[in-house]
């Protein structure tokens, strides 16, 4: 578990193409949670819990994170050789290349927690919009309802 309270629900070795001129592929610490993926440097392996104090202390290098609230797809690009490389796509359409043995099926677990995620916001969207809904009813002058309260005379 995280200090924040998030739950880690896969955590490995991932190689991210950078986005220089040369788009060297770089090993990133992978943290897949109910909310995103975080990125932390090569050196911060075997540490990610104390990379994330160093982070909030304002000292260390950059823990980025990839929150499903911004994430658009995960698209599988190819399998070649023992890799799989796939893309993620941002909301604002900025795309991250990947890659990881195929045996290690990052992609699909990536792609199952966005969908699990969008899907608990749906419901929470619906039940905020239903709440909201049952408030104006009751709200309503002049109109009877169920919930109001019987007339006096």
């Amino acid at each position: 578990m995280l200090e924040n309270g998030r739950k880690v629900l896969k955590e490995g070795l991932l190689e991210k193409r950078s986005d220089g001129l040369l788009q060297l592929w770089k090993k990133k610490l992978c943290v897949l949670t109910e909310d995103g993926v975080l990125l932390l440097p090569p050196k911060q392996h075997d540490h990610p819990q104390q990379q994330q104090q160093q982070q909030h202390r304002g000292g260390g290098d950059k823990v980025k994170e990839l929150h499903f609230a911004s994430m658009k797809t995960v698209d599988c690009v190819e399998r070649k050789g023992k890799y799989v490389y796939f893309t993620v796509v941002m909301t604002e359409g900025k795309e991250i290349d990947f890659r990881c043995p195929q045996d290690e099926g990052w992609n699909a677990e990536i792609t199952l927690q966005m969908v699990q995620y969008k899907n608990r916001q749906a419901i929470l969207a619906v039940r905020s919009t239903r709440q909201k809904q049952q408030l104006l009813v009751v709200q309503m002058p002049g109109q009877k309802t169920h919930r109001s309260s019987p007339n006096v005379a």
